[in-house]
């Protein structure tokens, strides 16, 4: 996907003047130089299957996926959303105005909401149900990107891999486990604020570990940075319901869709105490530490088993497609 959209989109669009981050960068948005302001702005389209999922819907995911694509480049107050909302001809009321309701309550979680929409209507077939697309823009008073990786740096996620992708995957296809799976789809933005409030100027990097998961998001971080990443592999949490899935199916849970947790690159003098300030909320209360950046096989990643070591290839199309 990156490769196509290199191919197709990056390098024919010419760069913005106003843009310290543009979309050559391709990054979790656009960073706009407004005065002395830096306007963030992302925008997203939402086709997951089914729109309905333990844990969640599309509305939801739709406004919790733009609000942490601004939260993780440090606009943690939206200052409102746009939503444009495609319906097939025959979609039942009651599940729109769910999705609607779901929307609200994501809204107010984040201390935001939708300022301003559009509705279209295609026949029915052609297309599958509902499409949202969501744009957010946010003030940052300090921009984080995800390419400022230096070596000696810590890796930390902010809980449990992998929730989201299972969970919609075991409800596409009626598979019941035990415990249950449940997406983690959540507005993190006042979690990353909270990191800010205590480690600001020692955040490197941060990105949102959605499609890919979070092997796809620390490639695209060591490529970006120069840098190679070591990860723990024992370190990584995963909740017993995921691991159980992952056993199950062979699938590698750091492969898998997360839509409520993000990766950061911390100064290790920091570490501790974004650790720390992490796991005193709900949100992050699994937080960990699980690896470290080095100045070697740059834009590489090694995993270390407990085992031996390997590389952690890249993911190469999607495991789950339509999963956000």
């Amino acid at each position: 996907m990156r490769q196509l959209v290199t191919d197709v989109f990056t390098s024919r669009f010419d760069p913005s003047p106003h843009a310290a981050v543009g979309l050559a960068a391709l990054d979790d948005g656009a960073v706009l130089r407004v005065g002395d302001y830096h306007l963030v702005v992302t925008t997203d389209s939402h086709v997951v299957s089914p729109a309905f999922f333990p844990g969640g819907d599309i509305g939801r995911l739709a406004i919790c996926g733009t609000v942490n694509d601004l939260a993780v480049m440090g606009a943690t107050a939206p200052l409102g959303i746009t939503s444009a909302i495609v319906i097939e001809e025959g979609y039942a009321l009651a599940d729109l105005e769910r999705i609607r309701t779901s929307m609200v309550h994501a809204c107010r979680e984040a201390r935001t909401t939708v300022v301003t929409g559009d509705t279209k209507v295609m026949g029915r077939g052609e297309i599958d149900g509902i499409i949202i697309t969501t744009t957010g823009i946010g003030l940052a008073r300090t921009v984080i990107t995800d390419c400022g990786l230096r070596p000696g740096d810590v890796i930390i996620v902010t809980g449990c891999v992998a929730d989201h992708g299972f969970a919609v995957m075991a409800m596409r296809h009626k598979l019941a486990f035990d415990p249950p799976l449940q997406s983690d789809v959540s507005p993190i933005n006042h979690l990353v604020q909270a990191i800010l409030d205590v480690a600001r100027d020692d955040i490197a990097a941060m990105k949102d570990p959605t499609r890919g998961g979070v092997a796809s998001a620390l490639h695209e971080m060591a490529e970006k940075s120069h840098v190679g990443i070591d990860i723990d592999e024992p370190s990584v949490p995963v909740t017993a319901g995921a691991r159980a899935v992952s056993e199950l199916l062979g699938i590698d849970p750091l492969y898998v869709a997360n839509e409520g947790k993000a990766v950061i690159g911390v100064s290790p003098g920091a570490a501790r105490s974004v650790i720390d300030k992490l796991r005193g909320t709900q949100q992050g209360r699994d937080a960990a530490i699980i690896g470290r950046c080095v100045d070697e096989h740059h834009g590489m990643v090694v995993i270390d088993t407990g085992l031996g070591r390997r590389l952690l290839a890249e993911p190469e199309g999607e495991l789950l497609p339509r999963i956000c």
